[in-house]
Order: C-alpha cells, then sequence, then structure tokens
C-alpha cells in the first residue's frame, strides 16, 4: 500500500469553523497528514494555532463572519490570493437552534440556514470556480449530519440545512466530477463539542443516545478528521457525491 496516498504533504486546505470542536480536530488531523491549514472563524483560533504548532503543522488564521455570504466570498479571494492556491475546502462552520417547531421563528430559521447551508454553498462556488479557471483539481468536503438522514426534534432549521448539504453535495459532484474536483460529505454523529453540550447534560437524553450507539461512546473531533483527511487526499480520487457517516454504528442499529 502507497501510504503517500493518505498523505497531504504541499497542500493547502481551508477549514472553517477550526477554533474548536470538529473544526478544531479536522484541522489537527489535516496537520498530522502533513498538510497547510488555513482555519477559518468569527473568533480566535489560538488554541487551533497553538495546537497546530506543537505537531509542527502549519496554520494560518483567517476572521470572517459567515454569516455573510459576501464577506465569505470576499475572505475566500484574499486567501487564495495571500496563502497560493487552496487544494481543498472543508465547509465544517455551523450553528444549531433547538426550539420547539410551534416557536420556531424565521431569525431562527434564517441564521441557522445561511450559515449552514447558503455560505457553504457559495464557498463551494468560489473555490470550483477557481480550480476551473486554472485548470486544477480540488477537494471538498461538508459536514453534513445525522439529520442528513432524520428528522432530528427541535431543530427544524438544522434538520433542513443539513439535508441540504447533502443534496448540494452530490449535486456539485455531478457538475464537477468529471472535471478533476471531488466533491464529498461526511455526516458525524453524536461527538463531544459545544453543540451536544445540552445533550450530553442532560442524563436522559445522554443515557438514550449513548443506547443507540452500538460503539458505545461519544465520538471525539479526531474521528471526523481522520475521514476527511481521507476524502481530501488522493486515496479517494474516485470517490464523487459520497457521504461518510462515521457515527458509531448509529445508523446501522
Amino acid at each position: 500500500m502507497d501510504l503517500t496516498s493518505f498523505g497531504l504533504s504541499g497542500k493547502t486546505v481551508m477549514v472553517t469553523g477550526a477554533n474548536t470542536g470538529i473544526g478544531q480536530g479536522i484541522a489537527l488531523s489535516i496537520g498530522r497528514a502533513g498538510g497547510k491549514v488555513i482555519g477559518v472563524g468569527r473568533s480566535g483560533m489560538a488554541e487551533t494555532a497553538s495546537l497546530m504548532a506543537g505537531q509542527g503543522a502549519d496554520f494560518a488564521e483567517v476572521r470572517a463572519d459567515l454569516g455573510s455570504t459576501r464577506e465569505a466570498q470576499a475572505m475566500f479571494e484574499a486567501a487564495w490570493d495571500q496563502h497560493g492556491p487552496i487544494d481543498g475546502l472543508v465547509n465544517n462552520a455551523g450553528i444549531i437552534k433547538r426550539v420547539d417547531a410551534v416557536d420556531f421563528t424565521e431569525d431562527d430559521w434564517d441564521a441557522v440556514m445561511d450559515i449552514n447551508l447558503k455560505t457553504m454553498f457559495f464557498l463551494c462556488q468560489s473555490l470550483g470556480r477557481k480550480a476551473l479557471e486554472a485548470g486544477r483539481g480540488a477537494r471538498i468536503v461538508n459536514i453534513a449530519s445525522m439529520l442528513s438522514f432524520q428528522g432530528g426534534i427541535r431543530v427544524a432549521s438544522y434538520t433542513a440545512s443539513k439535508s441540504g448539504v447533502l443534496g448540494i453535495t452530490r449535486l456539485l459532484a455531478n457538475e464537477w466530477a468529471a472535471r478533476g474536483i471531488n466533491v464529498n460529505a461526511i455526516a458525524p454523529g453524536y461527538i463531544e463539542t459545544n453543540n451536544t453540550e445540552a445533550l450530553r447534560n442532560d442524563p436522559d437524553r445522554s443515557a438514550s443516545i449513548l443506547g443507540r450507539i452500538p460503539a458505545g461512546r461519544w465520538g471525539v473531533p479526531s474521528d471526523i478528521g481522520d475521514a476527511a483527511v481521507f476524502l481530501l487526499a488522493p486515496a479517494s480520487t474516485y470517490m464523487h457525491g459520497a457521504v461518510i457517516p462515521v457515527d458509531g454504528g448509529w445508523l446501522a442499529r
């Protein structure tokens, strides 16, 4: 087996939401695989930068409000100009609103959809345009969810957005696969992050969730990060429009 097929040496990958949780785990996994990471987020990424430096990996921090499509696109253009061609994009940034459907507001809807789906698409478009214009290959990994397949409860806009992420991943794969751009997705299960803190702190919900996971544990960010490396690396060259559940067996139950 050629292990270089699983490496990212010489590659530059943009990771949105790299300041914490799954995004941080993805950045660290890319760093261990030899890749340079451009971390994007609204808040500081000092911890991620320190962890990346500790493993000898190259990390550049970029601040942007990903709730604004225009700002996100301008950020991408500036990052491309400053850091050279971008080989990969991981659309990880996302938010969630937990409210009963009967009480859900338009603001709750729009805030989640703007970041999780709208900006995700237009960042894909930004990389796609650059890669096609330059005749370069590129890799895109979108972070979907178990709720790309299931309904969930009290998370109407999140469920809608993550169902959309899966659909857009397949659409872009159909358009770009023959032109050297791989677009795939990862569907994380229940991972130990800020987004799941409320669930983990609820004894009944936590016990119910763990009871359904065949692996018997919550996932950790590196579980997702290592899967992302595979989709960014040459080993997955013939994968287009795929979604990899990394869920401890949740969907198999």
